[in-house]
């Protein structure tokens, strides 16, 4: 492959996922990763700045997409409506290459307790930038951060239903579909 072609973000992913997954992610190094792609270690290191950040690119578009999508509910939205529109903007902007990667991602994720860490640390922060944009719209910091984490709750059941190869639906319809049950299911608590 030539150093020249195009997506070399995506060409590290890729190599990077192929690496983690024969290997582990301890034995493997960024030099393996860039070189798999065909690219240099100092082109791994424009995109990424280590080998981890590799399977969480993106959240600072995703924190965005959450953001502005609850700021754009309408202003008699709920809460929950509003993490529903944010829900809407997130998951409308994955493309059928991330889902066709879900599996493999959560396999390497659950492979290792760094990566764990991290992937709980991408969940939290992406429920603090939700909180934040339902604070913008007034909504009292506990029901705002309690409404966030379901929100989160929410993205993470659909993605990984989502991603399962028999799965005909939108990655939104089953984001809408996990939160009315999670609506369902906060009402049995009584």
């Amino acid at each position: 492959m030539a150093r020249w072609e195009p997506n070399a973000r995506g060409r590290l992913v890729l190599a990077a996922l192929d690496l983690f997954a024969e290997q582990g992610y301890d034995n493997t190094t960024v030099s393996q990763i860039a070189n798999r792609a065909g690219l240099t270690k100092t082109t791994f290191f424009r995109h990424f700045p280590d080998k981890r950040e590799v399977l969480f690119a993106g959240q600072q578009v995703h924190s965005q997409l959450l953001a502005d999508g609850a700021a754009a509910a309408p202003d008699s939205a709920t809460p929950l409506e509003a993490v529903a529109a944010a829900l809407d903007s997130l998951t409308a902007s994955f493309t059928a290459e991330q889902r066709e990667l879900g599996p493999r991602l959560l396999t390497v994720i659950a492979d290792n307790p760094e990566l764990q860490e991290r992937a709980a640390y991408k969940r939290a922060a992406l429920a603090a930038a939700l909180t934040s944009a339902l604070g913008k719209r007034g909504v009292p910091e506990l029901t705002a951060s309690l409404a966030a984490d379901l929100g989160a709750r929410v993205f993470d059941r659909a993605f990984d239903r989502w991603i399962e190869p028999s799965s005909q639906q939108t990655f939104t319809e089953l984001a809408q579909e996990e939160l009315q049950a999670l609506r369902t299911a906060t009402t049995a608590l009584g």
